[in-house]
């Protein structure tokens, strides 16, 4: 199943705002909503096909409402999202999928009460993993929060020059999030 995950923008109740209006609540209405991160919407479709399809659909809240796009579609990889213009692509076959791995957005993901310095409310206990698990996102090493729920933190620009990423440094976290990008997101 390919999974899509919408976060929303700071200063809006996602979730509230889409199911709040007709158009996006009908769009809507077939799929188990989840909230893998603070202020964002998930949920599952067939295929990369219909998660861009539905994400074409709900462009006009996606405009006014939604900081990032992500999908995750398991023929490219179990681990790393792609943005939705990536997803696009790929589904159009624009670009191959071994070669949408260069240009990469590293969130940091903290507890949903941390503080805005980058500080816990309580101290999370993770494990450093971060599972895209059947959960719709990331669930292992929540101890610190009780509800289990992270936020997506200040994203780190990228770009891959082997197998492994570099390093997340711009907070102390314990855990992160990778979403492939274009290379024109990624110089935007």
């Amino acid at each position: 199943m390919t999974r899509v995950c919408l976060v929303g923008d700071e200063d809006v109740n996602l979730r509230y705002e889409l199911l709040s209006r007709e158009t996006a609540r009908e769009a809507l209405t077939t799929y188990d909503l989840r909230e893998p991160f603070e202020n964002a919407v998930g949920l599952e479709t067939v295929s990369l096909g219909a998660a861009v399809a539905l994400l074409n659909d709900l462009n006009w809240y996606l405009v006014r409402f939604v900081d990032e796009a992500m999908v995750l579609e398991p023929s490219v990889s179990d681990e790393e999202w792609l943005s939705r213009d990536l997803a696009a692509a790929l589904r159009d076959d624009a670009v191959e999928p071994d070669e949408a791995a260069r240009f990469c957005k590293i969130y940091g993901l903290e507890p949903a009460g941390a503080d805005a310095d980058g500080g816990a409310d309580e101290a999370a206990d993770g494990d450093g993993e971060v599972s895209a698990d059947g959960d719709g996102g990331a669930r292992r090493g929540t101890d610190g929060d009780p509800a289990g729920r992270k936020r997506l933190v200040e994203p780190m620009y990228v770009t891959r020059t082997g197998e492994e990423l570099p390093e997340y440094d711009l907070r102390d976290v314990e855990e992160t999030v990778v979403e492939r990008v274009t290379e024109s997101e990624f110089g935007a």
